[in-house]
């Protein structure tokens, strides 16, 4: 028997203590920091890559899809590997890949070079990424929504801390400096995490919630192979593409954007605090794209996954489009672009629980990482949107497509994922 095996079989272990659950929790929010800059300090890069060497923006933010395909595509793959042999040896090699992509990226001078390093670092965030919430997943299935948002969240919020230092080296040492030092720092420590990282046997861990009518939870176990064949999984695959898309091209893009609409480096006051826009609008929001998971992981535990979803993803529709309208005043700027990354970080920890919780916990690393792809697939959008911006003069296009995805991903939760999923929930029980 694996040390992956999870509840369904007969018990083999005794059942461990809350503290030792929320502690394997900690160990896996520490190793989702440390790889939260790898996507979202990207964006600090883009201009200084761009005035070195003379090339588009377009052609550059490709290395950020080519990162966001890599991290996401192959987690399928590396939640199988986490699923039959546990968590540990993937996000040791994780941390391993995490630091040569930034090496590389320090000594680059081709495009092909950047590519090559954001596709290493790409496969090691996904990794670790995957990792963490599928051990997420199968240590609280009674709190699964909390439990993925929080270990998603240290990916959402991880960088918070270090947009002022990531700022201050590049202006002082260079980005490639920065790249090197960052990159092999935060690889380091997560390979010292890894070896904290352990998945729960059988018996260990609580039943499924089964007293929460708002919950609809399989207790059926599907593999990856019957997963595919689930029209319902096509359905959430899409939902999270159209919503996933909007919050890249922001992430991606949020100083570009503000450069474009000159308020970049304009003094914003805020709750006391004095900072650029950039700065200040890339610091709230990295702490809202964090505090978001856990706190709607929290709400979809009390009154249901989709009806989550509407209120989220409502607010996210509404939030790109004031931001749109309202964004070219600095201080409108960071409390909208706050507000978006507050609404769309959300689906980090929604569709990691609505999946398993539709397809049951066994397989949870490697059906959660199936679904996660279409993170990969929204990234592709990322250049797209860049080459309307470029061939338009302007963002208008790309935020009106993106808060319109939005509320039609609100009215989908609501109006066809919510009753199709309580039938198929419902079917699953039969002779279980």
């Amino acid at each position: 028997m694996t040390t992956d095996t999870v509840h369904g079989a007969a018990p083999t272990a005794a059942r461990v203590s809350d503290a030792y659950r929320w502690t394997q929790l900690a160990v896996g929010v520490a190793a989702m920091v440390m790889i939260a800059n790898y996507q979202y300090g990207w964006t600090f890069f883009v201009p200084d890559i761009q005035k070195k060497f003379g090339w588009d923006r377009a052609s550059i933010q490709w290395a950020f899809t080519l990162f966001v395909l890599f991290e996401t595509w192959l987690v399928p793959v590396e939640g199988w590997f986490v699923d039959k042999y546990g968590p540990r040896v993937v996000v040791l090699l994780g941390g391993i890949l995490c630091a040569i992509g930034w090496v590389i990226n320090a000594e680059a001078t081709t495009l092909n070079g950047y590519y090559l390093g954001m596709i290493i670092a790409g496969i090691g965030a996904g990794g670790v990424y995957g990792t963490c919430v599928g051990n997420a997943l199968k240590w609280f299935p009674d709190k699964r929504g909390l439990a993925a948002g929080l270990t998603a969240a240290g990916f959402g919020a991880g960088s918070a801390l270090t947009v002022a230092p990531i700022q201050a080296m590049i202006k002082d040492s260079g980005f490639q400096a920065t790249f090197l030092y960052f990159g092999l720092g935060q690889g380091i420590l997560i390979v010292i995490l890894a070896f904290f990282l352990f998945a729960p046997k059988p018996g260990q861990v609580p039943a499924v919630a089964s007293n929460n009518a708002a919950l609809q939870q399989t207790r059926r176990n599907y593999g990856p192979g019957e997963v595919i064949r689930q029209p319902i999984f096509w359905l959430m695959y899409f939902m999270f593409v159209i919503v996933g898309a909007g919050g890249l091209m922001v992430t991606a893009n949020l100083k570009p954007i503000a450069v474009d609409w000159k308020v970049d480096a304009i003094s914003v006051t805020l709750i006391g605090l004095t900072m650029t826009t950039v700065t200040f609008a890339a610091t709230i929001d990295r702490i809202l794209n964090g505090l978001t998971r856990p706190f709607f992981g929290w709400i979809s535990d009390m009154i249901g996954r989709e009806n989550t979803m509407f209120i989220a993803f409502g607010i996210e529709g509404v939030g790109i489009w004031a931001l749109y309208v309202l964004g070219h005043d600095p201080v409108w700027f960071v409390i909208l672009s706050g507000l978006v990354f507050f609404a769309w970080g959300e689906i980090y920890s929604l569709f990691p629980s609505t999946c398993t919780d539709t397809f049951g916990v066994k397989f949870a690393t490697t059906n959660a990482g199936l679904l996660y792809t279409a993170k990969g697939t929204a990234s592709l959008l990322v250049p797209l949107a860049n080459y309307i911006q470029q061939s338009s003069g302007t963002w208008d296009s790309v935020f009106l497509v993106a808060a319109g995805a939005n509320i039609l991903a609100s009215l989908l939760a609501i109006l066809v994922l919510k009753p199709w999923r309580k039938t198929v929930v419902a079917k699953s029980q039969i002779g279980t």
